[in-house]
């Protein structure tokens, strides 16, 4: 990403600023990763088990697609978590009764936060009201937040919505959890979906780069784009 691309505006006037937790603050796939050396069983033709997040996320993805489109009732990740923990499991070959589905779950919400993640949040959160609004279930989102360290005015899971970003209903959330117009939230993401779903509602938008994520394509426009939580802080006027 260039320092400064062309059609970066000014530095909106918020009340709030909304964060996407999962790729944004914690590094997920770094925790899939790590979840799947530990529980998965260390025999057998399991060695790199890159192929294997990859296969988990999609799954992840397909499944939360499929509910936005109608062709599933909504289900709490914890759930479609269980099924990708059982789904990779027999696509490495692996017996699904050798696998403890729950415990890899639980290890693949030990997430750990980016660098910048807690001091900048804290920074941010010295100025504004900060609310963390995610696509993880309650449980998880607790669970994620202990884990790394994250601390928020509010943490609003999808589940009470019941429907995935980037359904305008999830952003709604925080919209009503702020208590003031649209306008005047910042969504800040490291996934350009996830803030074009937040500007569908009328959402100012920051994109944060990471090592993962979905960078903005040529014609995004977004309020701000910043290469750390440290810079977006600054940009914010944040001590």
């Amino acid at each position: 990403m260039s320092d400064a691309r062309e059609h970066t505006v000014s530095v909106p006037v918020v009340d709030a600023v909304v964060f996407d937790v999962l790729g944004t603050m914690v590094d997920e796939p770094g925790g899939i990763s790590r979840a799947l050396r530990e529980v998965l069983p260390t025999s057998g033709a399991v060695r790199d088990v890159e192929p294997l997040v990859r296969h988990w996320q999609h799954y992840v993805d397909g499944q939360q697609r499929r509910m936005r489109d109608g062709d599933r009732p909504y289900a709490r990740t914890d759930v479609v978590d269980r099924e990708a923990a059982v789904a990779l499991a027999l696509a490495s070959g692996i017996e699904a009764a050798d696998v403890d589905a729950d415990a890899l779950v639980r290890a693949a919400q030990r997430l750990d936060p980016w660098p910048d993640s807690v001091s900048a949040l804290g920074r941010i959160a010295s100025r504004f009201q900060v609310i963390a609004l995610s696509n993880a279930s309650r449980a998880a989102l607790t669970r994620i937040n202990a884990h790394a360290g994250l601390r928020w005015h509010q943490a609003l899971s999808a589940q009470d919505a019941q429907a995935y970003k980037p359904a305008a209903a999830v952003y709604q959330l925080a919209v009503d959890a702020a208590g003031c117009p649209p306008e005047r939230l910042l969504m800040v993401a490291a996934h350009a979906w996830d803030l074009r779903g937040a500007q569908a509602v009328g959402m100012r938008t920051a994109h944060v780069e990471r090592p993962v994520g979905d960078p903005p394509a040529a014609g995004d426009v977004f309020d701000l784009e910043v290469t750390s939580l440290e810079e977006l802080a600054d940009r914010l006027g944040a001590d």
